[in-house]
């Protein structure tokens, strides 16, 4: 489910951003390293006494590298597709295994194995990895593995394109949108497949610089392995988080008094991926092992046409705000409710928190166009500051609107929030009205916040 922002964004815009994003810092400065391991064993040396390497070899390796980049960035937007839930509930166990490969190839890139070979003949590693660097199936594994440590760097333009794709009409756009941002991400590397003998030429006739640039290279392998590991790339941008709920797992104790508005979101509302519907979906589980009712979590555009839109209870909770003052979510239904997940180190929720304190000054709290802003922590869960250190950091920024402590972090889990910042929409019958991820401009806010009051989505 998503909003439809009412934005209109062409595609050639979507293609330059994943053109863009191919010259990030995690990407760019390690381009001998892909080279080198790419064309690992197609090197044969001509009568010239130049090696030239097997074009074709070159780039059945770089389209096999970049359809394992392709493939992870395809899984972000399946949604609620069981591969796109298992991917999710399990990204830190691929994060942590892409961690130590790529430390493993920083280690190597650094010379740690013996003299490193990544420009020079046909051996690229001195171990049995050997023979797989060589092999398309490896150079798919590759380029899976290092879309773990590129999706940080390129997280804010993947960030708005998966938004694009929540918001589009028909799943059929949603992935093409998304298939238009990985042309534009995996051209360059194509283009490098085509110019290899060329491009490595070039890296041994400035050898000098070229063998700092690795070095270097492997530094930044081995932090950004080093991070992966340990979950750390949360600092960031947000891209892994500590809560490792499963998704449609609820707690007993998120209910705020309500217990019969203690409903858990279920696989699909609380879904980070975008661009899927959800169907026929267990809204809610207990403790216990029990199912609730089975509903839709929300309508998504033009597939379900025909159908009858089904609602979905807000999961009801009792917490409280930096003032002191105690929130009950069911006591504002007859108001439509900005629920807003956020932390303190994440940047893309720093940037929109001006907007949402405009939002908070800006709409009524009673009658008929009521709004209510409420933004949710969790102190000292995983990079978060103490429940003192947010405080702090709402006065020193100067932000009013009320923030509650999510202390167990047990309403992060209800509503299986596993990205910063994700914005969730109430409607005026308690009911989730819809969910954007990813940070919002301040016309998107406006513009679900007027489809929500409207209950119509355009």
């Amino acid at each position: 489910m998503g909003f439809s922002f009412d934005i209109s964004v062409p595609v050639l815009t979507v293609f330059l951003q994943g053109l863009v994003s191919f010259f990030s810092p995690c990407v760019l400065p390690l381009l001998p390293l892909y080279i080198g391991y790419l064309s690992g064993g197609t090197g044969k040396r001509g009568e010239d006494g130049r090696i030239h390497y097997e074009r074709k070899k070159v780039m059945i390796h770089t389209l096999c590298f970049v359809i394992g980049v392709s493939f992870a960035f395809f899984l972000l937007g399946f949604g609620f597709s069981a591969m796109g839930n298992f991917f999710k509930s399990n990204q830190l166990m691929f994060a942590r295994v892409g961690g130590i490969l790529v430390v493993l190839f920083g280690l190597y890139q650094l010379g740690f194995f013996g003299t490193s070979q990544v420009l020079g003949k046909e051996r690229r590693l001195p171990f049995k990895l050997d023979a797989l660097a060589m092999s398309p199936f490896t150079a798919l594994l590759m380029g899976f593995t290092f879309s773990f440590a590129w999706t940080p760097c390129v997280g804010p333009a993947l960030a708005s394109v998966l938004l694009m794709a929540a918001s589009a009409s028909t799943k059929a756009m949603a992935f093409g949108l998304i298939g238009v941002y990985t042309i534009g991400f995996v051209l360059p590397f194509l283009a490098v497949g085509l110019f290899t003998t060329s491009l490595l030429e070039f890296f041994k006739t400035h050898v000098n610089v070229v063998k700092y640039t690795v070095k270097v290279g492997g530094v930044l392998m081995l932090v950004m392995g080093l991070l992966m590991f340990t979950g750390r790339m949360n600092a960031v941008t947000g891209y892994l988080s500590t809560f490792q709920a499963p998704f449609g797992a609820s707690d007993d104790k998120t209910a705020g008094g309500n217990g019969g508005d203690d409903t858990s979101l279920g696989q699909g509302a609380a879904d980070q991926g975008m661009g899927e519907e959800e169907t026929d979906t267990s809204a809610a589980h207990t403790d216990s092992g029990e199912e609730g009712t089975d509903t839709s979590a929300a309508h998504t555009g033009a597939d379900e046409g025909t159908a009858e839109e089904q609602t979905l209870p807000a999961i009801d909770f009792t917490l409280t705000d930096q003032y002191g003052n105690t929130h009950t979510l069911s006591d504002y239904k007859g108001k439509t409710v900005f629920l807003n997940f956020w932390a303190t180190w994440c940047p893309p929720c720093r940037a929109e928190m001006p907007d949402i304190q405009k939002l908070y000054e800006t709409y009524d709290t009673e009658g008929d166009d009521a709004l209510v802003v409420l933004g949710i922590a969790a102190p000292g869960m995983g990079s978060e500051r103490s429940e003192e250190g947010i405080k702090d950091f709402l006065d020193e920024h100067g932000y009013t609107y009320p923030v509650l402590m999510d202390t167990t972090g047990d309403i992060f889990m209800g509503y299986g929030v596993f990205s910063y910042p994700t914005t969730f929409m109430i409607d005026k019958d308690g009911n989730v009205f819809g969910y954007a991820s990813g940070q919002l401009s301040e016309d998107m806010m406006k513009s679900i916040i007027k489809q929500t009051m409207e209950g119509k989505r355009s």
